[in-house]
């Protein structure tokens, strides 16, 4: 696997830390990663509900906020490359991050 697959991971891994801090442990929620051709989808599968919580670029590990199940929304909102501890630091599952 590549870097920005193993830092999406990373994320990933972040994002379910947190979810489980907030105490909603009532509600399993899991953050797994789909492959498409061109980017990485995080997606929050809880008990009845999957829904997409971000994309990021397999070439550069640019991530962004989702604007559909199919597509990210425009403009990068960081790059998992140079600022996996920020991103780790400010993510939150509920998405909140990506908004600018």
């Amino acid at each position: 696997m590549s870097a920005v697959y193993d830092y999406t991971a990373k994320l990933c891994s972040a994002l379910k830390t947190k979810y489980d801090k907030a105490g909603y442990s009532c509600v399993p929620q899991q953050f797994v990663i789909e492959e498409g051709r061109k980017y990485y989808k995080i997606i929050g599968v809880g008990e009845h509900q999957r829904s997409v919580h971000a994309f990021v670029d397999k070439k550069n590990g640019d991530l962004y906020k989702a604007a559909s199940w199919a597509a990210p929304a425009k403009g990068v909102r960081y790059n998992l490359m140079n600022d996996l501890d920020n991103v780790l630091t400010k993510c939150d599952w509920t998405g909140s991050y990506l908004y600018r």
